[in-house]
């Protein structure tokens, strides 16, 4: 059995280099650029010759399928650039692809940091996702930032995660609040949801309140605090941008 890792990207060169050492033993990667502007692309080359670079990019979704026609091996293992493989989960992949029984896919947590901190609660840990698949009973959705892969067959689960630089600073939470919230509420008005000022409100309350009482984000010290209130701004921008886009079309229609 051989394994090819995917990999998408876009100036990611802060990143890059200990994601794909991080699985440079692996028989394959495959590494597919849309369009970055630093060092990535170059960085990638010193692993891999299969450097595929695209002039779009139609979501994380579709993406990460044009990465996965591209592998050859057997089995395949999705890594995000800010990812990376410790020797614990290297020893897990191999052995699942050695001997996977009736398994198609395999699961395993995932531990993230925010703003230098690796998370324990918070809902983020631990964080189960499914990256890796037989070649051929997986693909992904086409969701444009939060993808899933949909698999046709039975899961594992592995024991040693997956390592995640989620956030590094303050100033990419904000990126990263204004483009998940956009990308949620067209998704939300293209569905047929509406929203007002009072649910923006009350699932922004509630975002906060779930992160840092329900899932225990106040034991995760001021990271915890920070993260609750991301996810509250986040929440609250995803609905107050939909009560928008609702009323931006009733005006064009007028």
């Amino acid at each position: 059995m051989t394994l090819s890792v995917i990999i998408i990207t876009r100036n990611n060169e802060a990143t890059i280099r200990r994601c794909v050492e991080s699985v440079a033993w692996a028989d394959e990667i495959v590494v597919v650029d849309s369009g970055s502007g630093d060092r990535t692309v170059e960085i990638c080359r010193e692993f891999t010759a299969k450097v595929s670079r695209t002039a779009d990019f139609p979501g994380h979704g579709p993406q990460k399928n044009r990465a996965l026609d591209l592998a050859t091996g057997d089995w395949v293992f999705s890594l995000d650039s800010d990812e990376w493989v410790t020797a614990e989960l290297r020893a897990e992949l191999e052995r699942a692809v050695a001997a996977p029984g009736d398994r198609a896919a395999f699961m395993m947590p995932r531990r993230s940091s925010f703003c230098g901190r690796f998370m324990r609660h918070s809902g983020w840990w631990p964080d189960y996702v499914t990256r890796l698949f037989r070649r051929g009973a997986a693909r992904f959705s086409e969701d444009h930032t939060h993808d899933r892969l949909i698999v046709e067959g039975r899961r594992g689960r592995l024991k040693p995660p997956i390592l995640h630089e989620a956030v590094t600073d303050l100033e990419q939470v904000l990126v990263k609040v204004n483009l998940y919230s956009s990308s949620s509420a067209a998704l939300f008005h293209r569905d047929g949801r509406r929203a007002s000022l009072l649910t923006a409100l009350f699932h922004g309350g509630w975002a906060f309140f779930r992160t840092y009482f329900l899932r225990l984000g106040f034991l995760d010290g001021r990271e915890g605090f920070l993260l609750a209130v991301t996810n509250a701004e986040g929440s609250y921008y995803r609905y107050a941008k939909l009560m928008l886009l609702a009323e931006r079309e009733k005006h064009e229609k007028q």
